[in-house]
C-alpha cells in the first residue's frame, strides 16, 4: 500500500482487522487423517470401562510416551532465574547433544496425577512395563490397596502397540509379577489425542 502514495498506521490496521473479524488463532488439530471400523463402539466400551473401574476403586490410567529430547547445552523455550547471560549453542543439531532421553508418561485419572519415568535407551515395550512397575510399586500400591485390576488406557502405536505380541508377553509378565490383573483398552486408530495423557499432561522442552 505504501507503493501506491497509501500511509496506514498500525492502530489504523489494527481496526481494520478487528472490523472485519479478524484475530490471531492457532492451528487446531482437529481434522483426522483417517477413521475406522466400530469407533464409536470403541469409545462407548471404554467409558463403560472406566466408569466400572472407578466406582470398584481400581486405578484407571493413561500411559503414552512424549517426544524424545536432546541433552546438553542446547535452547529450551522458557525463562529461568539467573545472574548472567545464558549461552547455549545456536543450533540444535543431535551430535551436539549429551545423550537422548525418552519421557514415559502415567497418568491417575481419578487422583488427576501424572508420573514422568525417563529413560536413555528405546522406546520399547519392556520400557513401558518397566515404567509401569515402578509407577506400582512407588505409588499405584498404597493409593489403591485393595486393587483387583488395572486398566490401563492407550493408543495403538509406539512400545504399547496393540499389534506386537511382545508387548502383550512383557505386560503378562508384569501383571503376574506384581499379582494384579492389567486390562488394557486401545483407542482406535487414528484418535490418540483423545488418550487422557495427551491433553492432560503436557511436557516442555
Amino acid at each position: 500500500m505504501s507503493e501506491k502514495g497509501l500511509l496506514i498506521s498500525v492502530t489504523v490496521v489494527k481496526k481494520l482487522l478487528k472490523k472485519h473479524y479478524f484475530v490471531k488463532r492457532k492451528a487446531f488439530k482437529n481434522k483426522p487423517i483417517g477413521s475406522s471400523k466400530n469407533r464409536n463402539e470403541q469409545f462407548e466400551n471404554i467409558t463403560k470401562l472406566k466408569k466400572q473401574y472407578l466406582m470398584a476403586g481400581n486405578p484407571v490410567i493413561s500411559v503414552d510416551t512424549k517426544k524424545k529430547e536432546l541433552l546438553g547445552n542446547l535452547y529450551r523455550d522458557g525463562h529461568l532465574y539467573s545472574t548472567g547471560t545464558i549461552e547455549v549453542y545456536d543450533h540444535d543439531f543431535p551430535y551436539l547433544a549429551d545423550g537422548i532421553i525418552i519421557p514415559h508418561t502415567i497418568y491417575d485419572l481419578k487422583y488427576n496425577k501424572a508420573y514422568v519415568n525417563i529413560d536413555v535407551s528405546k522406546d520399547t515395550s519392556e520400557f513401558a512395563c518397566d515404567s509401569i512397575k515402578l509407577w506400582w510399586v512407588s505409588y499405584g500400591q498404597f493409593e489403591y490397596p485393595n486393587c483387583t485390576s488395572i486398566l490401563m488406557l492407550a493408543d495403538g502405536g509406539g512400545s504399547n502397540s496393540s499389534l506386537h505380541y511382545i508387548f502383550k508377553e512383557d505386560l503378562q509378565n508384569l501383571s503376574g509379577e506384581i499379582g494384579v490383573e492389567i486390562r488394557v483398552a486401545h483407542y482406535p486408530p487414528y484418535t490418540s489425542k483423545w488418550n487422557s495423557v495427551e491433553h492432560r499432561v503436557k511436557l516442555n522442552n
